[in-house]
């Protein structure tokens, strides 16, 4: 006789309705195309959560933009730990590879340093081309 498996019992916590992801999806490759057209642009993004970054678009894939944004007057950003970065928000996502990469803030002499925001493009509610 072969030993046969037991049958896994799960329950769906989730799962979004057909229409909706491929609006999602549609919203989210239209964003990464205005993003690549204006890659080396400053510009201001809101996010769904109301949070708004100024920088320049120095990168942009299907998922994420990446913005060069100074460090606050101050202050620079230091190696891996807690802060803006890391592993993100339920994996990569809103960190993703983070906020540079040194993800958290600290005294600095040098105010003008730069770090790269990672930001999730269909978190992305507004985008604002600074002239």
């Amino acid at each position: 006789m072969a030993d046969q498996m037991p049958e896994t019992k799960y329950q769906v916590l989730y799962q979004s309705d057909s229409n909706k992801a491929s609006t999602l999806k549609s919203i989210r490759d239209r964003v990464h195309q205005i993003c690549s057209t204006h890659v080396n642009r400053l510009v201001r993004v809101q996010t769904l959560d109301g949070h708004t970054y100024e920088g320049v678009i120095v990168h942009t894939d299907g998922q994420h933009v990446r913005l060069m944004v100074s460090a606050p007057s101050g202050h620079r950003f230091f190696g891996p730990g807690f802060g803006f970065g890391g592993p993100g928000f339920g994996g990569p996502g809103f960190g993703g590879p983070g906020f540079g990469g040194p993800p958290f803030f600290g005294p600095s002499a040098a105010a003008s340093e730069a770090a790269i925001l990672t930001l999730v493009l269909f978190e992305l509610l507004v985008i604002v081309l600074l002239l």
